[in-house]
């Protein structure tokens, strides 16, 4: 492949990470601007140099070649894409997005895939992975480089499918762009990251990107009981599958009940009306079972294998994952961090426990402040006890945070105690027979961002420590 008559050997963003021969693409983030860093790039070996700004006045090699685009996030993109053979041109790849539930549908539809006998990979928050490979996620989606990267080699690998969780900044800031997604899986959209999208609307429309992009062969799952349902079908050109519970769907869930062990329903789509099983507990976890089946229809998967995948399935990595404790005594850590998720999982479990429902909880630091008196709210309104506690504070102070929760709480059914490892052995000691503790917010995580520091902390490790 080559750029400007030069033989291209890499692409990268960073100019730390450049060799020779390398195509440095010079991108203007919120922080930092990689004009600033072309002469490093160039120092270290950068062939091409592609901007779009104007070029800071430093002395440019001969032989370095200055390539001006419109849209720079764009270009490494599709120029990422083209260096890597467009791999997702030979990969079902199905993109999942929404506010929640995510990561559970992409373990889901990596669970029906193997039962059917056919590869996948997984791209999200919990980690990439595929064919016994697992490489730790540092965003949900990669970069474009990265993520073209791991495509061609899950297709090197012969990899079938990709369960690919695209949030809403790998869309608006182009991450996917060079991608060709089979299908695209709209899940909810309720409040989040509006400290980076500013309004629900900005944020509505950065998901309505994938489904923009969709070609006339590809497929668009939706769930028809979300309220921005609607102006998704709308943007759409390609098949539409839709799921749900209350409106009237292609896939669709029926007589509902629902227990600690699990779920049961009946299961109604073309063809199929069969009563189902499943460990996952919850409503809104039948609509991520829903999206799943909706995903293996239009991939013509054999129903029988669909249904053994969802009987099988026992749980995500921190997705209202109960640990082992003492019978009597339910013990969950989920990674609910919006309002909705929380209402979602305080609801589901509500009806369920013959106790009390104690939820521990926090909000994350330098993230969408208007969600914090929210969640307070929610919590207190719908849980018999909280705790209130540090998620990641990051360079936040934690007391600010409390403040900002505890605005929306108009209860007196909570307690404030900073330290999360103090706050989970004062819940564990809290707990009876017949009662449920959720410690929320951090999931899977096994870290705590405090400050410029990166700590280890994992909720169920602190949970057996307790016990013990």
């Amino acid at each position: 492949m080559k750029i400007a008559g030069i033989k291209v050997n890499g692409i990268t963003c960073n100019s730390k990470a450049v060799k020779n021969g390398f195509v440095f693409v010079a991108i203007k983030g919120s922080l930092r601007d990689g004009n600033c860093f072309i002469k490093e790039a160039v120092a270290n070996g950068a062939g091409v140099v592609v901007t779009q700004s104007r070029i800071p006045k430093i002395k440019i090699p001969e032989g370095v070649k200055i390539l001006k685009v419109k849209d720079c996030r764009r270009f490494l993109a599709d120029v990422s894409a083209e260096f890597y053979g467009r791999p997702s041109d030979n990969l079902g790849v199905v993109g999942i997005t929404g506010t929640n539930g995510k990561t559970t549908i992409s373990y889901l539809i990596e669970a029906m895939a193997e039962q059917s006998g056919y590869s996948c990979g997984v791209i999200g928050t919990i980690n990439y992975r595929f064919n016994g490979k697992e490489i730790p996620a540092k965003n949900t989606t990669p970069g474009p480089v990265e993520l073209q990267g791991l495509l061609a080699e899950m297709l090197a690998q012969r990899i079938k499918y990709c369960a690919m969780e695209v949030s809403s900044h790998a869309l608006d800031q182009e991450r996917v762009a060079g991608i060709n997604f089979s299908q695209a899986v709209f899940t909810n959209l309720t409040q989040d990251h509006l400290d980076y999208h500013k309004n629900l609307e900005n944020y509505f429309l950065a998901k309505a990107k994938l489904f923009r992009a969709l070609k006339p062969g590809g497929a668009a799952i939706i769930n028809n009981d979300d309220k921005y349902s609607h102006r998704i079908k709308q943007s759409i050109c390609c098949k539409l599958i839709s799921y749900g519970i209350k409106n009237r769907s292609m896939v669709m869930a029926k007589d509902i009940d629902s227990g600690m062990q699990g779920s049961k329903f009946t299961l109604v789509a073309p063809g199929v009306n069969s009563r189902v099983k499943t460990h996952l507990i919850g409503r809104y976890n039948i609509y991520n079972i829903l999206a799943a089946v909706s995903w293996g229809i239009s991939e013509g998967l054999r129903f029988k294998d669909i249904k053994s995948a969802i009987e099988e399935f026992k749980n995500v990595p921190g997705r209202l994952e109960k640990l082992s404790c003492k019978e009597g005594q339910n013990i969950f850590v989920d990674y609910a961090h919006t309002p909705d998720a929380l209402l979602n999982v305080i609801s589901s479990l509500r009806p369920l426990v013959a106790g009390r429902v104690i939820v521990i909880f926090g909000c994350g630091g330098e993230r969408d402040k208007l969600k914090r008196p929210k969640m307070g709210k929610i919590v207190t309104d719908l849980a018999d006890y909280a705790i209130i506690t540090s998620d990641n504070p990051r360079s936040e102070n934690p007391s600010r945070i409390i403040k900002d929760i505890r605005r929306g709480i108009r209860n007196d059914n909570y307690c404030v105690i900073p330290d999360r490892l103090k706050a989970i052995k004062a819940a564990v000691r809290l707990i009876k027979n017949d009662d449920c503790l959720v410690i929320a917010g951090k999931g899977h995580e096994e870290y705590q961002v405090l400050k410029n520091k990166i700590l280890y902390f994992s909720d169920r490790e602190a949970v057996t420590k307790c016990l013990q």
